[in-house]
């Protein structure tokens, strides 16, 4: 679909009003404006939002050609980043050119299949322990908030396996932080707030706050390793050890920083949306959780589960992949166009905005039959082989594909299957969970579930 033509297509799209283009409707419904833009106006759709000009491009033949074949032309250099900086700094998530290539080389041992293997035990060993809480909660009936419990888990799971470090006591700090900037980065964003937080109001102070204190807990981590540095092979041993060919030099504190507050933030949050979200599709699909729970009986047989039951673990893992492809923890992804390309016939025009949606392609009917209905054996090898590659791309895909993307779904079995095989968490009575487009795609409420024994 990206065949040459001699006289690309202007894309289409909604009009929006003078000066602020399309900025009220995303204001008001952001998930129903890229869906409305999608569906009414093709693979590639054009507007304004605020002054500047954007593209959505939707289509999986676009999405090759943007995340892989022509990757160099669609860069970070969009406002949605600089407010990502402004957290995060220059690590992983938010780095270019080869800046980010030396960050990859040196994180991507870390990543290695068989070093994740060796990680199994850390997440089934803090997931049986959230097991003993909910157990707790299920004798007294007090309702718990799922999100937050996945939350401080995956928290946990990232600061043992990843950074070798006990982080349960910052959990709170951490995700009380968190919470601030995402809304706060989302509604700058919106409302076209890209000046610095100095200002001395109580909304530029509360993101200050919140930034301090991410610093403050990641700065002691730092600290406390580089007091007792040795080789414990996880990443942050791997950033603090590792020294630049040329000059022999080592990073400096501000830098692994902001490594390890992007793997801390990026590492946790996004698997913990994914699990949050599954827990509400399984009891909303009695069919489904009978499967999941059929399985783990059938391959563990009440006991806890090893990284060797994984593979074993096939509907379980469809599950996980169901849930991402309704509701993808990273929803949408923006880039700047260096110079005029086209895109499924479609010109798009150097200096512009682009965006992606995994939450819009994913829900595309022409791949994904009867889209909103939860189907986890879509991703049978029969009917995936059927869907061309960036019909499904929750880790993104070319060479920025998400470099935890293995970690997470490893993760993510284990967990389902530990907690699943003893417990089933109820949405509590009227509670209907609705998405929040943040910087990551939340469940509303934090869920909140009652846990009942199976």
């Amino acid at each position: 679909m990206n065949a040459p033509s001699a006289s690309p297509r202007i894309p289409t799209g909604p009009r929006g009003l003078p000066l602020i283009g399309v900025i009220r409707d995303v204001r008001k419904d952001s998930l129903g404006f890229l869906m409305r833009t999608a569906t009414e106006h093709g693979p590639v759709s054009g507007y304004r939002l605020g002054p500047g000009r954007s593209y959505l491009v939707s289509h999986p033949d676009g999405l090759k050609h943007v995340l892989q074949d022509n990757v160099q032309n669609y860069t970070k250099d969009h406002v949605s980043y600089s407010l990502l900086r402004r957290v995060v700094g220059d690590g992983l998530v938010t780095s270019q050119g080869e800046t980010w290539l030396k960050q990859r080389r040196l994180a991507q041992p870390a990543f290695h299949r068989a070093r994740i293997s060796a990680m199994a035990a850390q997440m089934v060993r803090a997931a049986a322990e959230l097991s003993e809480q909910w157990t707790d909660a299920q004798r007294s009936g007090e309702p718990r908030r799922a999100a937050r419990d996945m939350l401080g888990l995956t928290l946990r799971i990232v600061g043992e396996a990843l950074l070798g470090t006990d982080v349960r006591a910052q959990t709170d700090a951490v995700s009380a932080a968190f919470n601030v900037i995402s809304e706060q980065t989302v509604e700058r964003f919106r409302d076209l707030r890209v000046l610095p937080p100095i200002l001395p109001t109580a909304y530029d102070r509360a993101f200050r706050q919140a930034n301090q204190s991410l610093r403050e807990v990641v700065a002691t981590l730092v600290a406390q390793r580089r007091r007792h540095l040795e080789d414990r092979g996880d990443l942050l041993s791997m950033f603090m050890l590792a020294q630049d060919e040329e000059t022999g030099e080592r990073m400096d504190d501000a830098h692994v920083q902001d490594e390890v507050l992007t793997m801390l933030l990026a590492g946790h949050e996004t698997t913990a949306t994914a699990l949050t979200w599954t827990w509400a599709l399984l009891e909303q699909n009695p069919d489904a959780e009978r499967a999941f729970h059929a399985e783990l009986d059938s391959v563990l047989g009440g006991r806890l589960p090893t990284a060797e039951d994984v593979p074993r673990l096939v509907y379980t893992r469809r599950v996980l992949d169901e849930t991402m492809r309704l509701y993808p923890p990273v929803y949408i992804l923006s880039r700047k166009v260096v110079s005029d390309d086209t895109i499924c016939g479609y010109r798009v025009l150097g200096g512009s905005m682009l965006d992606v949606s995994p939450y819009v392609t994913h829900r595309l009917p022409e791949f994904w039959p009867d889209p909103e209905r939860f189907d986890p054996d879509r991703f049978s090898p029969e009917r995936s082989a059927t869907r061309p590659r960036y019909a499904y791309f929750p880790f993104l895909g070319g060479p920025r594909q998400c470099i935890g993307n293995n970690f997470a779904l490893m993760e993510g079995v284990l967990i389902l299957a530990t907690l699943g095989q003893r417990h089933r968490p109820r949405m509590v009575s009227g509670y209907t969970p609705k998405p929040e487009p943040l910087i990551t795609l939340r469940p509303s409420e934090e869920l909140p579930v009652v846990i009942t024994s199976r």
